[in-house]
């Protein structure tokens, strides 16, 4: 379903487009920010009182949102409708986590009904390792688990771990220690393997189709290493994640399979068994059950009509504004955290892969920018690498902090008058500030233009529902500026072209293009 325009082509643009960006300089008020902080699900808040956008915009943004359709269009996706049509697809992500705005029911199956078996079958399976009830091939109890999966099979779900694994040890749920191999290079996964323990490890195969190039690579290599130690049987320590009609399913080669459908994209799914295994094998299936809920609570906001109210469509619809009409080409995601060093990468893919598109739904050419370059990095970290560009480069790079009022350990003794937890908010509050005011100097090296404008997201701690929130508040945030721009952000023919270039690198004979096998040769390839 498309609304048939996208947001350049609404008589409102053009209003849109004659706002220039707000003086950030005497804005930052008490009562603005309170005033443009609403909540996000999952205990979490979202404060765009520092990005550059005057009441007229934000009013004509909520004006060309209810034009768009983008709510509508939003229950249109969770309801079943064809939403990839590259593809001629459902996107059933959200039915991982519950069903806002009713059931997806469709040829006789229920979907939401499908994942939630999975995720009980997931959290059975679980429970059993955990348990040492399923045990290795020498009856030794699992003690490492290792996630083998690529793009969307690894960088959601070991954001995802990353930024849990901490608060589990605290409280007595981290059962097994969680690793992922990802990249097709050896080093990758000898690098993960060095460190374990055949007789107490426990791989995750993750590949809808069965076909990953780069994930089967990876799993032939992990079964040879089984194999080295006399005893292991490696279908005793294999498990599948993968679809009903793929060659891993119901494959005797696994200890159990796990499965998702079509439905569900690599990159929307960390709340599919994509990351409900391995989360829950190592972090325990309450913990994401509880991931779920937050994320849940996060889709139903995201069906509130009014933009004022609805987290994610105000951030989705403020980056349209400095994407296309200020011509920001970057954001900048910066948690005040270090368990969310991984979260940044996972947006990237999520946002990049999703909006980087040239043609809209109608296959027309898209004549305003489409989406942004995302990276990022954990504070303080960042203030001592990038953010000198960031605060006086000639580029202006909106900025989306996160941040938490508490720990997830408990050990955090005072230096100088105050905990590492006070000195780290402080940090962030004055960055706030000081991007959005800036500073004036006779030393123009020392001058801060400001005008930086900024988001925050922030809750009180990094627990499993607020990070369940978090990652559908981004979801949503991409799907709603897809809709904006009128795209399919649910396909990725970008990543097609490479792959089969690489396929006639290593068939037999060779490449037939002359710069193709020079290169190959190069590399060593040929």
């Amino acid at each position: 379903m498309s609304s048939g325009k996208r947001i350049d082509e609404t008589s409102a643009w053009q209003s849109i487009l004659s706002h220039p960006a707000e003086n950030l300089r005497g804005a930052l008020t008490p009562a603005r920010i309170a005033a443009r902080t609403i909540p996000a699900g999952g205990g979490l808040d979202y404060s765009y009182a520092a990005m550059d956008v005057d009441d007229g915009t934000i009013a004509l943004l909520a004006d060309v949102s209810r034009t768009l359709d983008l709510v509508g269009q939003y229950g249109a996706l969770v309801a079943g409708a064809i939403m990839n049509p590259g593809e001629k697809r459902m996107v059933l992500h959200h039915a991982t986590r519950g069903q806002p705005g009713g059931p997806a029911v469709k040829e006789g199956r229920d979907y939401r009904a499908f994942y939630e078996d999975e995720r009980l079958r997931a959290a059975s399976f679980a429970d059993k390792v955990r348990s040492g009830d399923i045990a290795g091939s020498t009856g030794r109890r699992f003690e490492r688990v290792v996630q083998i999966g690529i793009g969307g099979s690894d960088l959601g779900p070991r954001a995802l771990y990353l930024a849990l694994e901490q608060w589990a040890r605290e409280r007595g749920k981290l059962a097994l220690k969680a690793a992922f191999i990802s990249n097709v290079d050896p080093d990758d996964a000898n690098g993960v393997l060095s460190g374990l323990d055949p007789e107490t490890s426990l791989f995750i195969l993750v590949s809808k189709s069965g076909t990953t190039q780069e994930t089967l690579a990876n799993e032939s290599l992990v079964k040879a290493w089984l194999s080295k130690k006399p005893g292991i049987d490696p279908a005793r320590h294999l498990v599948a994640v993968t679809s009903e009609t793929s060659p891993l399913a119901r494959n005797p080669a696994y200890l159990d399979s796990f499965y998702i459908d079509d439905y569900i994209g690599g990159r929307y799914s960390a709340t599919s068994a994509v990351g409900g295994v391995i989360l829950s094998v190592a972090l325990g299936p309450d913990t994401f059950e509880a991931i779920l809920v937050g994320a849940a609570e996060a889709d139903e906001l995201a069906m509130q009509p009014d933009l004022s109210r609805n987290a994610s469509m105000m951030d989705a619809m403020l980056g349209v504004y400095e994407r296309c009409v200020l011509g920001r080409p970057s954001v900048a995601v910066l948690p005040y955290t270090q368990a969310l060093s991984r979260f940044p990468a996972h947006l990237q893919q999520l946002d990049m892969e999703s909006n980087g598109k040239q043609v809209d739904r109608e296959g027309k050419s898209v004549v305003i920018p489409s989406g942004p370059t995302v990276f990022g990095e954990p504070g303080t970290n960042g203030q001592h690498s990038f953010y000198q560009h960031l605060h006086q480069g000639t580029d202006i790079v909106p900025l989306q902090f996160i941040g938490f009022r508490k720990n997830q350990t408990g050990f955090d003794p005072e230096f100088e008058g105050s905990t590492a937890r006070k000195k780290l908010n402080a940090n962030l509050a004055a960055q706030i500030v000081a991007f959005a005011l800036g500073k004036d100097d006779a030393d123009p090296n020392r001058r801060f233009p400001g005008g930086r404008p900024s988001s925050l997201l922030v809750g009180d701690e990094l627990d499993p529902r607020a990070l369940g929130a978090l990652l559908a508040h981004y979801e949503n945030k991409v799907m709603f500026q897809g809709f904006a721009w009128n795209l399919n952000s649910f396909d990725q023919e970008g990543v097609q072209l490479g792959k089969k270039l690489t396929g006639t690198v290593l068939a037999k004979g060779g490449p037939s293009d002359p710069a193709l096998s020079a290169y190959a040769r190069l590399l060593g390839a040929l």
